[in-house]
């Protein structure tokens, strides 16, 4: 497992929540091997076992982190990988709602440039990439157009970027 900050949902505020150096360092270790036990990040930390137990749950449960398996998807049968840039006329924020709500999107993001929002999908093949395009992302109200970035090869994923 390892660390992912990703969000499943939006979150009250932009604002990062204040972490103290311990909160970091705890996050800074599980990057490091999601796997390691609370009682080795306790002796890296200088805190308990039961102390890291409940900052961790405190940190999963605020957002600020997700403990997780990252997986290789094309070892699970998802042969297509996309990001899909989307232009929007209307609500942005209704939109990649609506994105966020099907399964085969797994990353939302607003941005600013050629693109309104961009998201990432995880298709078993080509078919159901044309399928979840045309009768799904399409589909909903204020998405104007599309393009879409294939995959061909995975170089690089990473989420050991440390804290500030």
């Amino acid at each position: 497992m390892t660390t992912d900050n990703r969000h499943t949902g939006p979150r009250a505020s932009n604002k990062p929540l204040q972490l103290d150096t311990v909160s970091k360092a705890i996050i800074e270790q599980l990057q490091t091997d999601g796997r390691r036990s609370y009682a080795e990040i306790g002796k890296a930390v200088g805190l308990s076992e039961a102390a890291v137990r409940q900052r961790v749950q405190k940190l999963t449960e605020s957002g600020v982190m997700q403990v997780v398996a990252v997986t290789d998807p094309m070892q699970l049968g998802f042969y297509r990988q996309a990001m899909i840039g989307i232009r929007v006329s209307g609500d942005t924020t209704r939109v990649a709602e609506a994105l966020g709500a099907l399964a085969a999107v797994d990353y939302v993001v607003l941005t600013a440039g050629s693109f309104d929002i961009m998201a990432e999908v995880v298709c078993e093949n080509d078919d159901d990439l044309i399928d979840l395009l045309n009768k799904r992302i399409r589909a909903i109200e204020g998405v104007q157009s599309t393009e879409t970035f294939v995959y061909l090869k995975l170089f690089k994923q990473l989420y050991n970027w440390g804290t500030r």
